[in-house]
């Protein structure tokens, strides 16, 4: 694809040459690289926790294929016949195959913090470029970018605002970005302790930071609003074991994650959220969801 072909790729430290994509890989000076690396401080995730999730939730868990529908959506608002779209923590690629699969014409990038897990994901997916590199100094240019999502990303990030700015920053006026954290500060408990969240959120406290920002908020709403008593009940009682062992915990979070990834019920019902929420927007939930525009 030309568009990213043409792409300004950033310099990396001590490259003379701007890096060029040819399809498969990044030609870097006389180099051959599929990740390019920007940045390798230690991060608030982890490849344990990448693969907890790929073997515990997989691809299929309800709450992510509403997550990434509810993301496909908002990307589908960018009024540009062929956008150009950034996946911030694309991880183990689930969002850029829904990407493909739905928007088949937009030129994707995926990027995360952990280059492991890259590099694995560049051997699975050929052709669309990543990145790693830190969130909250992005070395991509200002307004490069018509679309990004960032889903799970900004709990794991100490600065969270200057994450947010980075991505009102890269995007080009107009763009769209569709950004999911999870709600309910009241509701921390060992399943955030152990995926190594600094925080849960308030929906109204997203939405105030992102129009500090500078954002137009288009849509503000929730994900789990159908499932979200027994989401409560879970938590509250997952609150009371925060002091034990950290093995205890890596135990009963994978427990839980395969318990609602393979229940009827809760399938039924984020389908039937998901269906109606294309109509209504949610008062709470399990994650709070936005879709901001650059004005």
């Amino acid at each position: 694809m030309q568009q990213l072909a043409d792409f300004p790729w950033p310099l990396i430290l001590g490259q003379v040459q701007r890096p060029v994509w040819d399809g498969h890989k990044f030609h870097v000076d006389t180099q051959l690289m599929r990740v390019l690396v920007y940045d390798t401080e230690q991060s608030h995730w982890s490849e344990e926790l990448t693969s907890l999730h790929e073997n515990e939730a997989g691809s299929q868990h309800p709450i992510d294929v509403a997550s990434r529908r509810l993301a496909v959506a908002s990307m589908k608002l960018i009024k540009k016949n062929v956008p150009l779209i950034l996946d911030v923590g694309c991880s183990s690629g689930f969002v850029l195959d829904e990407l493909r699969a739905k928007i088949p014409e937009a030129g994707l990038i995926g990027a995360d913090y952990l280059r492991g897990p890259l590099e694995t994901l560049g051997k699975r997916i050929l052709d669309i470029p990543i990145m790693q590199f830190d969130l909250r100094k992005c070395p991509l240019p200002a307004g490069c970018v018509d679309g990004i999502t960032c889903l799970n990303v900004l709990e794991h990030i100490d600065d969270h605002e200057q994450a947010l700015n980075e991505i009102y920053r890269i995007l080009a006026d107009g763009g769209i970005a569709h950004v999911e954290v999870p709600a309910g500060p009241h509701l921390f408990d060992i399943y955030d302790e152990h995926l190594l969240h600094y925080r849960r959120y308030k929906l109204k406290d997203l939405v105030s930071l992102a129009r500090k920002i500078g954002f137009s908020v288009r849509k503000a709403t929730h994900l789990g609003f159908a499932v979200y008593p027994a989401f409560w009940w879970t938590k509250k009682h997952n609150r009371k074991k925060l002091g034990i062992p950290p093995e205890e915990k890596a135990k009963l979070v994978a427990q839980q994650i395969r318990k609602t990834k393979s229940s009827l019920p809760v399938n039924v019902l984020i389908n039937l959220e998901t269906s109606i929420g294309r109509f209504v927007s949610y008062p709470w939930g399990i994650r709070c969801v936005v879709t901001l525009m650059k004005m």
